[in-house]
């Protein structure tokens, strides 16, 4: 039974190689065409970066807000430093 399987396995890894060495290569791009597209995803990135934010800031205010109707105190937002770019670590001799 095992034999059985290791044929098999070896078998359609085989076959995969073969088929996939058969694949047409990709038609080119056109410039234009991948101008427009990099446009079209950065417009998205920006829209989906300002929606986070728009939906951090929502949430914020609800929790701040539940936390006053349970009168609660509201914690003070904690600030966070940006890492600041490591120095550049000479090459080992």
């Amino acid at each position: 039974m095992k034999f059985k399987s290791l044929v098999l396995a070896a078998c359609l890894c085989s076959a995969s190689g073969y088929i996939a060495a058969k694949l047409p290569p990709p038609p080119p791009v056109d410039p234009a065409v991948a101008a427009a597209k990099a446009e079209k995803d950065k417009a998205t990135a920006e829209k989906n970066k300002a929606d986070q934010a728009r939906y951090e800031d929502k949430s914020v205010a609800n929790f701040q807000k539940n936390m006053k109707n349970a009168g609660k105190p509201v914690p003070k937002p904690t600030p966070i430093a940006v890492a600041a770019s490591a120095p550049a670590v000479p090459p080992k001799k």
